[in-house]
C-alpha cells in the first residue's frame, strides 16, 4: 500500500489565519502538529511503502521541512505547476506508484482532514483492504452526527465484503434533507478519501475521460528531479482538464463501494467546525492565544500576536492576526470565502500572504515601512543560506541580534556577531549564511525608490528558486 496525500487547498474559509500561500493544512489548529503532520502520522499504524505528497510547487519546503520536523524524509514530493482538481492529482500520483511497486494500492487522504480516532481510522482502512485489493474503487464514508449541509453524501446500497455497493453520491443538501439523511441509515458523509488499485483508478478513469490519463501520463513521463522534489512537466500538466475525482470517475463507475467510518472526522472547513471541533470552556467558548472573555458565549476567539478581550457577545468568530482581523458571525462563517475573493479583486498581498513570509532557507517579518524604508526581522536556519543576489533600486543594513552571520559582499567574505552590522550599497552582488548551529536573526533595514520583493536579480540559489 502506497499512501498518497493531497496537500493542494487553499482553505479560503479559515482566512485570515489559512492563506493562498501559507495554507491550513500547515498549521497548528487544535494541537502542536499541524494538520499535514497528523495526517502523515495517522499512517502510523499502517503497513505502507513511502508515502507520495502531490502539493503546489509554491508550498514544496513547506511540506518537506514539515515531514522532517516529524522524523519523515523518505517520501515523494511531486510537485504541480498548476492547480487541477484531485482527479488528475491522483492520476499523477498512481502513474509514479505503479513504478515503485507491482500495481499497489493507494491509500488516498486530504493533508486537512482532522480524525481524533486513529486507532478506529486504522481499522477501517484495513477492513476496506480487501475489497481494494479485489479491483474495486472504495471511498470512506463518514457516519453523520448531525444535519450537515455543507457535505455531500453517498447512499449505501447491498452489502459488499466489509462495506457496501454505493447506490449515489447526493449533492449536499438544504437542512430538511439532510434531517431525512441523518435518520436514516443509508447515508454518509462523503470524506474524499479512498482506498483501491493505482491501475482500476486509471483504467476507470481512462474509460470516462481519457485525455485526462493521457495528459497524465505524458506529465509524469516528463517528471524532472529536483533537489529531491519531482516537477511535473508543466505544459503536460497545464493542458490537462480540472476535474474533481467524484465527478470524473466515482459517479460514474460501477465499482464505486462505501465502506462506513466513525472515528470523528471533520474536513475543518470552516471556523465554525473549527468552534465544533475544539476544546471549550464551560461558557462554550474555545479560545487560542492571549484572550480574555467576559460574559462571552458559544464563541471562537484566536489570538496570534496580542491581546483580544470580548465583552458581552456570543456566537462570534473573532480571529487576530499580525496584518488582519476578522469578526464575523458563526451562522455566517462559510462566507468568508467571499471576503478572500474579494481580496484578490483588489490585489490585496493579504489574500496570498502572512505578514511573516516563509522560505526555504527560514522566514521573514515585515515589521514595518514606510516612504522609501522597509524594517525586516530576518531568521536564518542552522546550515542555511540564502541567494547570491543583487537589487536595482534598494540599498541594505544588516544588524545581528542573534547567532553569527557570514557576510558576501562582492568579493569580500566576513563574519558578523551579535550587536554587529554590515551595509550593502545599491547594485552590490551579496549573500548571506547561517555557519552555526543555532538560528540566526538578523533586522533588515531597505532603503531605496521601490522595495518590493520582485527587485532581485538572483545569481545562484541552492534551493533552485528563479521568481521567489
Amino acid at each position: 500500500m502506497i499512501p498518497i496525500i493531497l496537500s493542494g487547498g487553499s482553505g479560503t474559509r479559515l482566512w485570515p489565519l489559512s492563506r493562498k500561500m501559507y495554507p491550513k493544512q500547515f498549521l497548528s489548529l487544535l494541537h502542536d502538529e499541524t494538520m499535514l503532520q497528523r495526517t502523515l502520522q495517522r499512517l502510523s499504524d499502517l503497513e505502507h511503502l513511502p508515502p507520495v505528497v502531490v502539493c503546489n510547487s509554491e508550498h514544496r519546503f513547506v511540506v518537506a521541512e514539515q515531514a522532517r520536523q516529524i522524523g519523515i524524509e523518505d517520501l515523494s514530493i511531486i510537485l504541480e505547476p498548476c492547480g487541477r482538481n484531485t482527479a488528475p492529482a491522483i492520476a499523477v500520483a498512481a502513474v509514479h506508484a505503479a513504478q515503485k511497486a507491482d500495481d499497489p494500492v493507494l491509500l488516498v487522504l486530504t493533508a486537512d482532514h482532522e480524525i481524533p480516532d486513529q486507532r478506529a481510522f486504522s481499522d477501517v482502512v484495513r477492513q476496506a483492504l480487501p475489497l481494494a485489493e479485489a479491483g474495486n474503487l472504495v471511498t470512506f464514508g463518514i457516519v453523520p452526527t448531525y444535519a450537515a449541509t455543507g457535505y455531500g453524501y453517498i447512499r449505501r446500497g447491498d452489502k459488499a465484503g466489509n462495506g457496501y455497493i454505493v447506490d449515489e453520491f447526493v449533492e449536499k443538501p438544504d437542512h430538511e434533507t439532510a434531517e431525512s439523511y441523518l435518520a436514516s441509515d443509508s447515508y454518509y458523509w462523503n470524506s474524499g478519501m479512498f482506498m483501491f488499485r493505482a491501475q482500476a483508478y486509471l483504467d476507470e478513469l481512462q474509460k470516462f475521460n481519457p485525455a485526462i490519463v493521457e495528459k497524465c501520463r505524458q506529465a509524469a513521463a516528463g517528471m524532472t528531479e529536483d533537489i529531491g522534489f519531482l516537477r511535473l512537466d508543466e505544459d503536460a500538466f497545464a493542458r490537462c482538464e480540472a476535474d474533481s475525482i467524484d465527478y470524473a470517475v466515482m459517479e460514474k463507475t460501477d465499482l464505486a463501494c462505501v465502506v462506513p467510518m466513525d472515528a470523528g472526522w471533520s474536513d475543518i472547513g470552516s471556523w465554525s467546525s473549527l468552534w465544533e471541533q475544539g476544546e471549550k470552556d464551560t461558557s462554550g467558548n474555545a479560545t487560542r492565544g492571549d484572550v480574555l472573555t467576559r460574559d462571552t458565549e458559544n464563541s471562537i476567539v484566536h489570538a496570534e500576536s496580542r491581546l483580544v478581550a470580548t465583552v458581552g457577545v456570543s456566537d462570534l468568530v473573532i480571529v487576530e492576526t499580525q496584518d488582519a482581523v476578522l469578526v464575523a458571525g458563526k451562522d455566517k462563517a462559510q462566507e468568508v470565502k467571499k471576503i478572500v475573493e474579494k481580496l484578490a479583486l483588489d490585489n490585496r498581498e493579504e489574500e496570498n500572504f502572512h505578514r511573516i513570509v516563509y522560505r526555504p532557507w527560514g522566514s521573514f517579518d515585515s515589521v514595518d515601512e514606510g516612504e522609501g524604508y522597509k524594517v525586516k526581522r530576518i531568521s536564518v536556519k542552522p546550515g542555511a543560506r540564502l541567494s547570491k543576489q543583487m537589487h536595482h533600486h534598494r540599498a541594505e543594513h544588516w544588524v545581528v541580534v542573534r547567532g553569527t552571520a557570514r557576510v558576501f559582499r562582492d568579493d569580500e567574505i566576513f563574519d558578523l556577531h551579535e550587536n554587529e552590522s554590515v551595509f550593502i550599497p545599491l547594485g552590490t552582488t551579496h549573500y548571506l549564511e547561517n555557519p552555526g548551529d543555532e538560528p540566526l536573526d538578523i533586522i533588515e533595514v531597505q532603503s531605496g525608490s521601490y522595495l518590493g520583493e520582485d527587485d532581485i536579480v538572483r545569481f545562484d540559489d541552492i534551493y533552485g528558486r528563479s521568481d521567489e
